[in-house]
């Protein structure tokens, strides 16, 4: 049996975060398999005794593979044991951490068939300089409305790794396989 962790990144940090997670879970005897959300078939949900998705946020919008994964899998996905984890830039702040908090997943999680036993939001990164153009000048944008960093030259890595390492070991103390 295995946890199943799904992740939906768009410059990495997402699959960072799952990455580490795994790290955590593996390291206190579980096995687990990554998955990329947005090449993801129909998992072998019998050797699946655990799902963890993560699932980062651009322009206050999900990936549309996550809800159509959360959809197709509704059934599947309430038989078993489940965390999500968001991420984006406006959980820099700490008055947006958490999933009441933090409007995007608050809406998510309003609208979504699947309602996890845990459910975290972390901070993402900045990384001006891999974004095309376009998304450089856009993301700057909103980082200045919104008080945040806007040297077009600077990454920055908002993720409080510490919370992820607690969020991790939530998820390992979770209970088995449901009937």
């Amino acid at each position: 049996m295995k946890t199943l962790l799904l992740f939906s990144t768009r410059d990495g940090q997402t699959h960072k975060i799952a990455r580490h997670i795994a790290g955590i879970l593996e390291a206190r005897g579980k096995t687990c398999e990554l998955v990329d959300l947005h090449q993801c078939r129909e998992p072998d949900w019998a050797n699946v005794e655990c799902v963890v998705i993560g699932a980062s946020i651009r322009y206050g919008h999900f990936h549309k593979s996550l809800s159509r994964f959360v959809n197709t899998y509704a059934q599947q996905l309430k038989a078993l044991p489940g965390a999500l984890f968001t991420v984006n830039l406006v959980a820099r702040k700490p008055e947006k951490q958490t999933p009441d908090t933090n409007s995007y997943t608050r809406k998510f999680l309003e609208a979504s068939p699947w309602q996890p036993q845990l459910c975290q939001v972390f901070a993402g990164a900045l990384r001006y300089p891999h974004y095309t153009w376009y998304d450089r000048m856009m993301i700057r944008l909103i980082m200045k409305m919104t008080g945040g960093e806007t040297d077009v030259h600077k990454e920055v890595e908002y993720t409080d790794w510490q919370a992820v390492a607690g969020f991790a070991q939530k998820i390992a103390q979770l209970p088995g396989k449901m009937t």
